[in-house]
């Protein structure tokens, strides 16, 4: 379910988590990330206000976010990334057949089961994901 630019996104940010200014290059090296992504990744971080990305020779990245705040839903929704289990779930969904029939068995269950996603996908903070066990 988790994609793996996302699974990226959880590594660059556990590089700037330590509060510094970090390149991209240093930060997908660190994280063994490819650069390439990691520079896509980060402009997306960016764009949703996790992290702030600076040009030029004094430039680099730093994290914004509070990460005790932000759930690795906001993560997955900052990267764009559909958490949803069936089209028929997402809000305004029109399903011909639902309404033809007036109801669907099927869309209550599923709708159960996403609200029950949600809510997990939303207890997680990325702190808690990114702190060492033990």
């Amino acid at each position: 379910m988790i994609t793996r630019e996302t699974d990226y996104a959880i590594r660059l940010l556990r590089t700037l988590a330590d509060g510094e200014r970090h390149t991209a290059a240093e930060a997908a090296e660190r994280e063994l990330v490819p650069q390439p992504f990691a520079y896509k990744i980060l402009k997306k971080l960016s764009k949703a206000g996790l992290v702030e990305v600076t040009r030029g020779a004094d430039g680099g990245c730093r994290l914004l976010a509070d990460l005790e705040k932000t759930s690795l839903y906001d993560l997955m929704e900052a990267m764009g990334e559909s958490c949803r289990l069936s089209g028929c779930t997402v809000p305004g969904h029109r399903c011909s057949w639902r309404e033809a029939h007036g109801g669907c068995t099927v869309h209550c269950h599923l709708a159960a089961i996403q609200a029950k996603l949600n809510a997990e996908l939303k207890a997680h903070t990325l702190a808690e994901i990114l702190r060492e066990s033990g």
